[in-house]
């Protein structure tokens, strides 16, 4: 014998989809979708978003662009702002965080020199370095007039340092033989 799950009522099948959602969905589609009559939907649809609305809800609900999609409310942009940007901030890829000891332990350094160090091109991850604040132009190198980066200020802040003397010395890192390495480039 198999258990039988209900069906959830109209107004929680209308959540459960516009939380997935990533653009506006019609009336007719979630009536669609729901098998219920679109007249029933929309009546449901402005009574959740005017339900929403009276009890001071961080989101809203709201029809446009031909559809309904649940957003943040206005007085709450600003700590989602906050939320997304700190979040990409502490997300670095693996070639980011590469890229990111060479400028740091290298500075001034220019693309080339990071890249071969590296072993890859990293003209895409310094971009998204300088775009994060992470690292910022520090000039230009006589001879080839290649652009120079350091890390900013920004760096230092959200690693926790006063000054670039308090980063951890790379010697116990380093494999015995470095000093040969750097020869045979």
């Amino acid at each position: 014998m198999t258990d039988v799950v209900p069906e959830p009522d109209l107004r929680a099948g209308l959540e459960a989809i516009l939380l997935v959602v990533d653009e506006p969905v019609s009336e007719m589609t979630l009536a669609q979708v729901l098998e219920r009559p679109t007249g029933e939907v929309a009546a449901a649809l402005r009574e959740l978003s005017a339900e929403y609305t009276d009890s001071g809800r961080g989101f809203d609900l709201r029809e446009v662009a031909g559809g309904w999609r649940f957003y943040t409310r206005a007085e709450c942009a600003a700590l989602v702002e906050r939320f997304v940007r700190d979040g990409q901030q502490t997300r670095l890829t693996q070639a980011a965080l590469e890229t990111l000891a060479v400028v740091a332990y290298r500075q001034p350094v220019s693309r080339a020199r990071v890249a071969a160090i590296r072993g890859v091109n990293s003209d895409g991850v310094m971009r998204t370095l300088v775009t994060r604040g992470l690292v910022e132009e520090a000039g230009t190198e006589p001879e080839s007039q290649a652009v120079l980066y350091r890390t900013s200020s920004f760096f230092l802040e959200r690693m926790g340092l006063r000054d670039l003397d308090e980063l951890p010395e790379l010697a116990p890192f380093l494999p015995d033989d470095v000093e040969t390495l750097e020869e045979h480039k």
